[in-house]
């Protein structure tokens, strides 16, 4: 196969920033048999202690309901039921939900624009690098909020902004140069990690996202920084 052929191939599992639903989707399932793996990697191992604060952040107790959106292979899920709540893992990439089959908790497929839910179905809902992804993020804000119970809770785990000037500065050169090298020796399909590195560059600051999470109308809303403010925990909850 030429060049030209290999790269236009590539081109069709990559996202671009407008983030077309079809288009993402397509890009997840592409890259979903090593999905998990690749981002042990890229990461540093950090995603372990990233998915185990998100999990006391939420303060889930046992028979609470709990939506983990964009949950991909549900390993986010698993972690979460350690609380000993009732976990449901959602996403609307079916073939990401396939490659984490094996894993023992429910799964459902559906779109964070209109979530499969009825009003006040749940305790808790999080999402962990996922909102960036959404082609209108407030409006699955809303939707969140929709189907959380009144004095629910939310924990929106996302990449950010490193808080220090010179930190930022080497890990956005390593976002758009050392992350793509990586992926294309560990991952499936690594133009979809340079889409990772775009989407993380034009994504709001730790106080945009704060202010873009109350106005779709959470309360008390607050976050914290992670490795440096790699990534940021959001927290709100729904008045009631």
């Amino acid at each position: 196969m030429s060049t030209v052929a290999k790269n236009e191939q590539r081109e069709l599992v990559r996202a671009s920033l407008d983030k077309q639903p079809h288009e993402v989707a397509s890009m997840f399932d592409g890259v979903a048999k090593r999905y998990d793996i690749t981002n042990t990697v890229l990461s540093g191992g950090q995603d372990y202690y990233w998915r185990r604060v998100t999990r006391k952040a939420l303060a889930l107790r046992p028979g609470e309901r709990v939506l983990d959106l964009a949950a991909g292979t549900g390993v986010s899920t698993v972690e979460l039921a350690k609380s000993g709540a009732w976990c449901v893992a959602a996403d609307f990439s079916q073939g990401m939900l396939s490659a984490g089959r094996f894993r023992n908790v429910p799964m459902v497929a559906g779109d964070a624009m209109a979530l499969p839910f009825a009003d006040d179905s749940f305790d808790a809902v999080t999402i962990s690098y996922g909102l960036r992804n959404v082609s209108d993020p407030d409006l699955a804000l809303r939707e969140m909020l929709r189907v959380t119970k009144p004095g629910g809770r939310l924990v929106v785990a996302e990449f950010s902004t490193p808080t220090l000037t010179p930190f930022r500065t080497v890990y956005m050169e390593y976002l758009m140069k050392a992350l793509p090298w990586v992926a294309e020796r560990v991952s499936s399909n690594p133009d979809a990690y340079v889409y990772l590195a775009e989407s993380i560059r034009a994504w709001p600051t730790q106080p945009q996202l704060a202010l873009r999470i109350a106005d779709a109308g959470w309360s008390a809303v607050k976050w914290r920084n992670l490795t440096g403010g790699i990534v940021a925990l959001h927290r709100g909850y729904k008045l009631g």
